[in-house]
């Protein structure tokens, strides 16, 4: 099992990710839409937890910023109905805090609202994960309390900028590159358009 990849980051066109190592091998992975990873440069040096899916016709890939994401995710595909593509489609939704957060309150429309979730799988996360994520402390709360536009600005950014024409995973990408925090949809919409 590879638990970790550390190396230089290549986005890909297809909302992959290259890892490639100081040996010249390069780890393709899918990562979450809003993972923390993609702030990073392209060719910067950076370290992806990695979960390995091998099925029968298929061995992938997944990376995550942290051991935390890592072990959300993990959580979150021991769930039945959820495979590893869904699995990474919930964690794209939200930071893994708030993603937490909407688990340990029951809020099955936040959850159902990444792609190929139904309302049914978005409940089973919920009875299925609610005690597992029950650690959830009070300041994790208060930051998904108070920091939900920024997903919400970032998201509203990736739309408009798919209704110019551009791919879901073009959007997400040139969103995600954008460092800065705290900015209104157009100033983000702005600084990913610099990234395209």
């Amino acid at each position: 099992m590879i638990r970790f990849i550390k190396g230089k980051f290549y986005p890909q066109a297809d909302g992959s990710v290259v890892v490639e190592t100081s040996s010249g091998i390069g780890f393709n992975m899918m990562i979450p839409a809003n993972c923390p990873l993609y702030k990073h440069y392209e060719g910067e040096e950076v370290k992806a937890y990695t979960y390995m899916a091998v099925r029968e016709d298929d061995i992938s890939l997944y990376g995550f910023s942290s051991t935390d994401e890592l072990e959300l995710y993990t959580k979150l595909i021991s769930v039945s109905g959820v495979g590893a593509k869904v699995g990474i489609a919930i964690m794209s939704v939200l930071p893994v805090d708030q993603l937490k957060h909407a688990i340990a309150s029951g809020d099955a429309k936040t959850i159902a609202s990444a792609n190929g979730v139904g309302k049914k799988t978005a409940e089973r996360v919920i009875i299925d994960l609610k005690d597992k994520v029950g650690d959830f402390d009070v300041s994790g709360s208060a930051s998904a309390a108070i920091t939900p536009n920024i997903t919400s600005e970032r998201t509203e950014a990736v739309s408009a900028l798919m209704s110019l024409g551009y791919s879901k995973t073009e959007a997400d990408q040139a969103v995600g590159a954008v460092k800065e925090e705290d900015l209104t949809a157009e100033q983000y919409i702005k600084l990913a358009l610099k990234n395209m």
